[in-house]
C-alpha cells in the first residue's frame, strides 16, 4: 500500500491532496479550514484531514511531493531583474528576502510541518497541472493544454497524454502570458489581482467589446496557431508589483479605476474586451492542439481554465469530441497533479483511463454525519429540526418558491473554487431581486456578480 501526499503552497490557494495506490482519497483547500481566502500558507488544516480521512499519520506517508520546483522559480526572479537592470531594484529586494526568509527553504519547511523524515520530490508547475487534468480524465489519451499567469518559466503549455505519461510538444514562457494579460485587466478596472479575474469575466456580459483592436495591435501580438507574444512597453509586472505602466493607462483614456470607486462603462467595455480576446487565444490553441495533435480528446488545467465562459465556447464550436476540465485548475490542483504525477511517472505504474469519474465529482473534501452534526448543535445549545429527506426536499422547494435564500450542506466538500452541489447557496433565479439580495446581503460582494 502506498500513500502519496501532494502539496500546493507559498503562492496562493494551498492545498493538499492525498492518494492510496494512484486512487484520490481526499482533497481540499487550506482556506476551507482557516477562512483566510486564497491562503497561501503550508496547509496545515487540509493536511491533517486528507491523513485523518486514510486513517494515518504523516510517518506513515510514503512519498511528499511539492506542486512546483522553487529553485527554478527562483533563477526566473533572478534572470528577470538582470535582463531589466536597473529597473525593479527595490521589487527584486523584496523578493529576494522574501525567497531567503523561506521559500528557498520549502523541502525543509514541508519536513518539519509534517514532521516528515523522508525526501520530498518536487514537480514542475505546469507538469502537475498537465498531470491534474490528464490522469483523473476517462481519456486514454488526449491533448493537454495548461494555461495560466506563470509556473517556473512556463504561461502556456501543450502535451500528449498517453497511458501513463505527458510528453510536452510546446511551451510560451514569461513574460509572454495570458494569464497576466488577464490579470493585468484586473488590477485595471479596481480588482485584486489573482482573486477578482472571476470578477471581472462576470462584469463583462455588461460592456461591449470596443477596445478588442486596440489590445490586439497593441497590447498583444496572437498568431494562427494560438502562440503569442506581449508588447512589454505596457506593462511593469517583471519589475514591480504594478501590472501595468503608465503607456497602459494612456491607451486606455486615462488612469486603472480606484479599487471602492464607482464602476463606470469603461470598465465594463476593458472586462468584456478581455474576454473576447482570452476566448480567441484559446481557441486557437485548442485548434492547434486538435490539428497538431490528431488527437480527439482534450483535458485543461491553469487558472485560465476557470474561465467558464471561454471553456463554454470551446464546447459549443465543437474543436474536440469531448473535454475534460479539471475542477480544481488553479493551483490547488497542482497537488492533486503532484501526487499522481509521483504514482504514475515517478514509480511508473501503469494506467487505465476509468469511463467513471476518477475526481468523483470533485467531492473530495470532508463530510459529516447527521450524529456528528446534531452532537455539535446540542452542545452548542442550538435549536434543531430533524426532517426526513423528503421532508426537507419539499421544505426547502416551498421556502425558495416564496424568496427565501437557503444554505445547502450535504456530503463531502468539493475540491476547487466552484459551488457544485454540496456546499451551496440556494436562490431562486426567478425573482426579480434575487441576485441583488444574494449579492449585497449574503456574499458581501458587487451587485453585478453572476451566478450559477
Amino acid at each position: 500500500m502506498t500513500y502519496i501526499l501532494g502539496i500546493s503552497a507559498l503562492y496562493h490557494d494551498s492545498a493538499a491532496c492525498l492518494i492510496k495506490d494512484g486512487e484520490i482519497i481526499a482533497a481540499a483547500q487550506e482556506e476551507r479550514f482557516s477562512r483566510k481566502k486564497h491562503d497561501s500558507r503550508l496547509p496545515r488544516h487540509a493536511t491533517d484531514y486528507c491523513l485523518a480521512e486514510a486513517g494515518i499519520t504523516a510517518k506513515q506517508l510514503d512519498h511528499v511531493v511539492f506542486y512546483d520546483k522553487p529553485l527554478l522559480k527562483f533563477d526566473r526572479i533572478i534572470k528577470t531583474a538582470m535582463a531589466y537592470a536597473p529597473r525593479g531594484r527595490k521589487s527584486f529586494a523584496a523578493a529576494g528576502s522574501l525567497w531567503f526568509g523561506g521559500k528557498l527553504q520549502t523541502k525543509e519547511q514541508i519536513q518539519k510541518f509534517l514532521d516528515f523524515s523522508g525526501d520530498v520530490l518536487f514537480a514542475e508547475h505546469h507538469e502537475a497541472h498537465a498531470m491534474s487534468a490528464f490522469y483523473p480524465s476517462p481519456f486514454q489519451q488526449a491533448a493537454v493544454l495548461t494555461i495560466d499567469g506563470v509556473g517556473e518559466w512556463a504561461t502556456t503549455s501543450l502535451s500528449i497524454g498517453r497511458d501513463n505519461s505527458l510528453e510536452v510538444i510546446k511551451e510560451i514562457k514569461f513574460p509572454h502570458s495570458l494569464g497576466l494579460l488577464y490579470s493585468a485587466f484586473t488590477s485595471f478596472t479596481g480588482f485584486k489581482v489573482n482573486s477578482g479575474e472571476y470578477k471581472m469575466m462576470g462584469l463583462a456580459p455588461y460592456g461591449e467589446p470596443k477596445y478588442v483592436d486596440k489590445i490586439l495591435d497593441n497590447l498583444i501580438e496572437v498568431c494562427d496557431d494560438g502562440s503569442f507574444r506581449l508588447n512589454m512597453d505596457y506593462f511593469d509586472f517583471p519589475v514591480s508589483n504594478r501590472m501595468t505602466s503608465q503607456r497602459f493607462a494612456n491607451l486606455f483614456d486615462g488612469p486603472a479605476r480606484h479599487p471602492e470607486s464607482e464602476l463606470t462603462q469603461r470598465e465594463m467595455d476593458l472586462s468584456r474586451s478581455m474576454q473576447e480576446v482570452t476566448e480567441l487565444v484559446v481557441g486557437r490553441l485548442a485548434r492547434y492542439a486538435r490539428q497538431s495533435t490528431g488527437m480527439k480528446d482534450l483535458c485543461l488545467a491553469g487558472g485560465v481554465a476557470l474561465n467558464c465562459v471561454a471553456n463554454g465556447k470551446l464546447v459549443r464550436d465543437k474543436v474536440f469530441d469531448d473535454i475534460f476540465i479539471q475542477p480544481a485548475a488553479g493551483d490547488a490542483g497542482g497537488a492533486l497533479g503532484a501526487a499522481l504525477g509521483v504514482w504514475h511517472k515517478y514509480l511508473g505504474k501503469p494506467r487505465t483511463a476509468k469511463t467513471g469519474d476518477a475526481m468523483r465529482g470533485s467531492y473530495l473534501g470532508p463530510k459529516f454525519t447527521d450524529d456528528a452534526v446534531t452532537k455539535f448543535l446540542e452542545s452548542q445549545q442550538i435549536r434543531y429540526t430533524q426532517l426526513s429527506r423528503h421532508e426537507l426536499n419539499e421544505r426547502v422547494a416551498d421556502l425558495l418558491n416564496d424568496g427565501a435564500v437557503v444554505g445547502w450542506f450535504q456530503g463531502r466538500m468539493e475540491f476547487g473554487p466552484r459551488a457544485l452541489g454540496n456546499r451551496t447557496i440556494l436562490g431562486d433565479a426567478r425573482h426579480p431581486d434575487m441576485q441583488k439580495k444574494m449579492n449585497l446581503k449574503i456574499k458581501f460582494r458587487e451587485g453585478f456578480r453572476p451566478f450559477a
